[in-house]
């Protein structure tokens, strides 16, 4: 391809990708489907939608598998490390790993093998149909003897089928070029950091315009199958990973449906929306660090908030407000393990960032290790999804002052001392430091839960989440008879609820809004989503006026058919530019409050139609875009976790 040529197909967006969903009408609305190229020809380097991927993973990582059978997103060995494959971010670049039947595909199918995490994508031309099984395996918990592998299974279904695949990783976001040495039975892909082998039972040889590319062709009749299968290791070792005959590949598959499903049925969950919720809790799993206990808000980076837009952002670290809400969510369905792993993330991280000194603030994020240092950087190389730049990796909102971090971390530690093992004396003494340094702090200024980027401000939200913080510390403390200085704690508890009602509520507007009131002056009319918790949290009876009334001011300003703006960014004014989508989370959070208020119908109502913006395979990117794209990083761990609460409450109200 010419420069000239790749220049004009690499920003085609989702309008002109290959065809997408399964099943689904979208694909056509959309526009995304196009006849596959004749035999022999390059493919053009195009976008497909955010929600055309599914997800696979490891524990320790994961990858998207779009519906034309691409991974086009992969990063090893963690969640943070470098891209391997980056195409969602530069489709001409970033770099990939095919796998096309050479002649044209009339349709494509996408799903979960039941009760897993393993992907089938299913392929019909005119000529048969052809499943691609794509999975991570996961033998058992903790295993000390995981190997990271990526296993690709291609079968004939019926008919018979030549299929082309093409395997172009771009090492480090397409920074470090990489050694090919094709071999007999695999190809070994090396950088100074990282080994990439590829064993296939397929001859595979070098292409592309350097020769850093492998590729093979070849024919399936029905019940004919190939394997591939993708391993990382250390190049400093020298070993690329043994060969995995067919007999170990299905010993592979088994195993890990085995673990998905044993790791499932310890749900509690019976109600009516089983397969839904039981898809988040999978998803939640698999965005788990299992190593470390780490829980990452999302597996990718830099999706934007809004096509051509600057909104992208790095999401592959522990935000201590999604953890936090994730265990919530995890404990509902009885994942105590989880729960109790991430406890014990959380007394490491709070260790590390105390050394010999004095603990200080919470970080608003931290690294997988635990780190607080996740500088933000731009890759000017790459174009961004659809040329959405800029790309960044690292956050630099991890040096906010959110002061709403307490009330999460310390109410999901409420939860698990209350439902799970119990919280040790160290985990406590850990606790009291950190609500003694909040207890001087929190009437301070910060960027609460939405990390503006516009300066500090007094925001309702963080009040009413310290409030949180200090009367679950109230709570526990009296449980179970440890020492606390609680005439301080309780002094303090009631002076930051008094000054949520005096200063967060807006006479005029009927609400409670987004920044408190000062010097005896009403607080701006800036309505804000996040405030649809307070009944959820327990500041407010679900049933006291006030809340009944911002719920209706909400729905006036914020809410769409269902869909909730986080905040009208023209009022507020956010230090952003752009604009965004619907909040998924703010839309589970409208299900949840209507709920709570005895609006048993409309919460349905509501959804049910939040079913409908699920992608084909159950998942939620952390936006939705006027014409019901999913936009943002993808899977967001906040959006599956709302879900999850949102539904497990309605589905007791109902009965």
């Amino acid at each position: 391809m010419t420069h000239t040529e790749r220049d004009a197909t690499r920003h085609a967006g989702p309008d002109t990708g290959p065809d997408t969903a399964p099943g689904s009408d979208r694909a056509d609305e959309a526009g995304a489907g196009h006849a596959a190229a004749a035999p022999g020809a390059e493919q053009p380097a195009a976008y497909l939608p955010i929600a055309e991927h599914g997800l696979i993973g490891d524990l320790r990582t994961a990858a998207l598998v779009g519906t034309d059978g691409r991974i086009d997103w992969f990063c090893a060995p963690r969640f943070d490390s470098p891209s391997v494959f980056g195409a969602l971010l530069d489709a001409a670049e970033g770099g990939c790993w095919r796998m096309d039947p050479v002649c044209a595909v009339a349709s494509r199918q996408q799903f979960y093998f039941p009760d897993t995490n393993i992907l089938v994508t299913r392929m019909l031309t005119e000529e048969g149909m052809v499943e691609v099984q794509d999975f991570m395996p996961v033998l058992r918990s903790h295993d000390p003897d995981h190997r990271q592998r990526l296993v690709r299974r291609v079968g004939a279904v019926r008919g018979r089928m030549r299929l082309r695949t093409v395997i172009a990783p771009r090492m480090n976001y397409g920074r470090d070029r990489h050694e090919l040495d094709v071999r007999p039975e695999a190809a070994v892909f090396t950088t100074g950091a990282l080994m990439v082998t590829v064993h296939s039972d397929v001859p595979l040889t070098a292409s592309g315009e350097d020769g850093r590319d492998a590729e093979a062709e070849f024919e399936l009749q029905e019940g004919d199958s190939v394997l591939f299968v993708l391993e990382t290791s250390d190049p400093a070792t020298g070993c690329p990973g043994e060969e995995v005959s067919r007999e170990a590949a299905e010993q592979l598959f088994r195993s890990t449906v085995s673990f998905w499903r044993g790791w499932l049925s310890r749900s509690s969950y019976t109600g009516r929306w089983r397969e839904t919720v039981h898809r988040s809790a999978l998803t939640l799993k698999l965005l788990t660090h299992e190593p470390s206990g780490a829980v990452v808000a999302a597996p990718t980076c830099a999706l934007p908030e809004e096509l051509g837009g600057g909104r992208n952002w790095d999401y592959r670290y522990v935000w201590i407000r999604d953890a936090a809400f994730s265990l919530y969510a995890l404990l509902r369905l009885g994942f105590t393990e989880e729960a109790g792993a991430f406890v014990g993330w959380l007394a490491r991280c709070l260790r590390e960032q105390r050394g010999d000194g004095e603990l200080g603030p919470l970080r608003v994020m931290y690294s997988i290790d635990g780190h607080a240092d996740l500088p933000e950087e731009v890759l000017d190389h790459l174009e961004g999804y659809c040329g959405s730049a800029p790309v960044r990796i690292g956050n630099r909102a991890a040096d906010q002052l959110q002061l709403d971090v307490y009330g999460e971390l310390v109410d999901s530690i409420y939860l698990f001392n209350k439902y799970g093992d119990g919280i040790s004396w160290d985990t406590w003494s850990d606790l009291v430091d950190v609500v003694d340094w909040l207890l001087d702090h929190w009437d301070s200024a910060d960027e609460s839960i939405w990390e503006t980027r516009a300066g500090r401000q007094r925001h309702t939200y963080s009040r009413v989440m310290c409030w949180v913080a200090v009367e679950r510390m109230v709570r526990m403390a009296r449980q179970r008879g440890l020492p606390a200085d609680l005439a301080r704690w309780m002094s303090v508890r009631d002076a930051i609820y008094r000054q949520v009602m005096e200063e967060g509520w807006h006479p005029g507007l009927g609400s409670f809004v987004q920044r408190l009131g000062k010097d005896g002056e009403p607080p701006a009319e800036i309505l804000d989503a996040s405030l649809l918790v307070m009944p959820m949290v327990k500041f407010l009876s679900p049933q006291d006026e006030r809340f009944r009334s911002t719920l209706r001011a909400i729905g006036s300003g914020l809410v769409a058919d269902s869909l909730v703006f986080r905040y009208d960014a023209t009022v507020s004014g956010d230090g952003l530019d752009g604009t965004e989508g619907t909040f998924s989370i703010c839309s589970f959070w409208w299900v949840e409050a209507l709920t709570r208020t005895r609006q048993i119908e409309d919460a349905r109502l509501a959804l049910e139609k939040m079913f409908t913006f699920a992608n084909h395979v159950g998942l939620y990117a952390e936006q939705i875009g006027v014409t019901g794209e999913q936009l943002g990083n993808f899977p967001q761990a906040f959006t599956h976790l709302a879900l999850i609460s949102a539904a497990v409450n309605l589905d007791r109200a109902m009965g």
